[in-house]
């Protein structure tokens, strides 16, 4: 399948003419994005992941947890709800769905639902969280505010994927974008795989 990484930690996954798009939020401003797409995979409620506005109107459905279903009621969007351990099939896809809550990130603030997506068992966005999940390609969170380096080191090397793609970059300014681009390619080295940090519209086969 084609894997494009558009702004932040949207990614939009493409084979025979049909796409899925996971995470297109308001930190994801090309319109291309969601262009054709016949469904929208979302992990969580934060505005960085999730876009109720620019959903609605698309005619696409919405394969999501809890919290963020609540926020599309009455949208006229086809709406499933999903949760850890479901599997479902949409666009030709198959996605399996891990993960139930939003990394720890603030001692007044209980983690919201956040769920995971493995699509065609090869591509896992995890959203934000570090669920461990055995898959091929992982879209490895690569800053935020939750999120330490070793962290993240250590999330990939338990992981081991044979190829790694930066997402959740959208927060930073160049220096930090350059300190994350140095860290994967210490990573890549090390692993001897293909870890990096794709720019916004930069496509790869996986």
């Amino acid at each position: 399948m084609k894997l494009t990484k558009f702004g932040h930690a949207c990614v939009r996954l493409e084979r025979d003419g049909r796409a899925v798009v996971i995470d297109p939020g308001a930190l994801t401003p090309e319109p291309e994005a969601l262009a054709g797409a016949q469904a929208v995979l979302v992990t969580h409620q934060h505005f960085d992941h999730f876009d109720p506005e620019r959903l609605r109107g698309t005619g696409v459905s919405v394969h999501t947890c809890d919290g963020v279903a609540r926020q599309l009621d009455g949208s006229g969007l086809d709406v499933h709800v999903v949760h850890d351990g479901d599997t479902f099939s949409v666009a030709g896809f198959q996605v399996s769905v891990a993960g139930s809550r939003h990394h720890y990130s603030h001692p007044d603030a209980p983690p919201i639902d956040n769920v995971g997506f493995l699509v065609d068992g090869e591509v896992f966005h995890p959203g934000d969280a570090l669920t461990e999940v055995e898959a091929p390609t992982l879209l490895l969170p690569g800053q935020a505010p939750w999120l330490t380096v070793p962290a993240m080191v250590d999330h990939l090397r338990r992981i081991g994927p044979r190829r790694a793609y930066a997402i959740h970059d959208g927060l930073v300014n160049d220096w930090g974008l350059k300190v994350l681009d140095d860290v994967l390619a210490m990573e890549a080295r090390r692993a001897g795989t293909d870890i990096r940090r794709l720019s916004p519209g930069e496509s790869v086969e996986v």
